[in-house]
């Protein structure tokens, strides 16, 4: 059985300091249900720290009580900055297997209200309690040792890491519902604050709220659907070692290895055939790690493929089209869905200014940890 994203609905990300993390979620679940006919069978909530961000829990049941569908089951997944994409990834698996005809995914963080001291804890929960918590490492530490090993090893300079980011920045330019809607240069990235050696603050996605929602169906659903159809060709989660301090190589983002040629198995689609992919780009060495990882770039290359232009929006294979992680925003459980939604806008000819030209195909990559667990879902026109 097929299935489909039939509709999306995403709320600008940024600094929500009037509405509550139930008022996001609802306000992206109605914009994905608006018109359609198709009530879902499913409401699956993608979070990581609510508890720590909005003192709330109870997620599922709380947004379809909201939504006025009682009755139906309604439950949060969690898995780090991987949680959005996890919890489209149980949306499409059940779908498509027929258990159920459609779900309403919704991603959706409050990170804005708590001290930045606070939502770097919550973080770091993405790492072991027991070992990388308990010396005080930082998500951020990680991330800083991880870009200087592959800058020393891999001999890639500064101005060619900031190319990643300069890149999302002048995607969320055009982008309404982007965080950060403003081209920097390679300067720029250089010379802002540093925050873990040697990644500096333009090197880091920030903090932001945010929610994102997808209505998905399959074929006994798709006649009550309105509007667009995108088809969900595969989707597959891996994982690795916890630490990337355990693995043979650290450089090696194994768990986006397997999970990309899985999903690009179901989907029965050649690399050469993906002509866009939404990456997570929380930090520019994982940009480019993640990129090798899926064989886009040469071991060492993504950076400098980057600074030569392949990536941008008229480039041989796009990326980050509305400003990633980086530029868009990275309210951690709601990345992941607004990577799909961002697919979905490109597929049907609505990014407007953002419209990759001659898609056929877009792949997401979402993160949780430092590629500790990895999901990749492959998109296509609705035939």
């Amino acid at each position: 059985m097929k299935a489909y994203v039939a509709s999306v609905g995403l709320e600008k990300v940024g600094d929500h300091w009037s509405e509550s993390l139930l008022d996001l979620a609802v306000g992206a679940s109605l914009k994905a249900l608006d018109g359609r006919k198709v009530a879902p069978q499913q409401v699956i909530v993608g979070n990581m720290f609510s508890s720590a961000g909005a003192r709330q829990e109870h997620l599922g049941a709380l947004l379809a009580s909201s939504l006025g569908l009682k009755g139906i089951p309604a439950y949060k997944v969690e898995s780090a900055c991987a949680s959005g994409s996890t919890a489209f990834d149980v949306a499409y698996t059940m779908v498509k297997s027929g258990a159920i005809d459609s779900a309403l995914v919704v991603g959706v963080e409050k990170m804005r209200d708590v001290e930045p001291e606070e939502v770097s804890l919550a973080l770091a929960m993405a790492e072991s309690v027991e070992y990388t918590q308990f010396v005080g490492a930082s998500f951020a530490a990680l991330n800083g040792l991880l870009a200087r090993h592959y800058m020393e090893r891999e001999n890639v300079s500064r101005d060619e890491l900031s190319a990643l980011p300069v890149l999302s920045h002048a995607n969320a330019v055009t982008a309404e519902h982007a965080q950060f809607r403003k081209a920097i240069t390679p300067e720029v990235v250089a010379r802002s604050a540093m925050v873990a050696d040697p990644l500096r603050l333009f090197d880091c996605a920030p903090v932001g709220d945010g929610a994102a929602a997808a209505l998905v169906v399959n074929e006994n659903a798709i006649g009550r659907a309105k509007g667009g159809l995108v088809e969900i060709l595969g989707g597959a989660i891996a994982t690795t070692e916890f630490s990337v301090y355990e693995r043979k190589d650290m450089l090696r983002f194994e768990a986006t290895e397997t999970a990309f040629k899985r999903a690009l198995g179901q989907a029965r689609l050649p690399e050469s055939k993906v002509g866009l992919i939404e990456t997570h780009d929380a930090f520019s060495v994982v940009a480019a790690l993640s990129l090798e990882a899926m064989g886009v770039s040469k071991r060492g290359k993504a950076p400098s493929d980057a600074k030569e232009g392949r990536f941008n929006l008229d480039g041989d294979m796009p990326i980050n089209t509305f400003g990633g992680l980086k530029a868009r925003g990275h309210p951690v459980g709601a990345t992941g869905v607004y990577q799909i939604a961002e697919a979905y806008l490109q597929l049907t000819d609505a990014a407007g200014k953002n419209q990759a030209k001659d898609l056929e195909y877009a792949v997401t990559q979402n993160v949780g940890g430092l590629d500790t667990s990895a999901v990749v879902h492959v998109f296509g026109r609705a035939q």
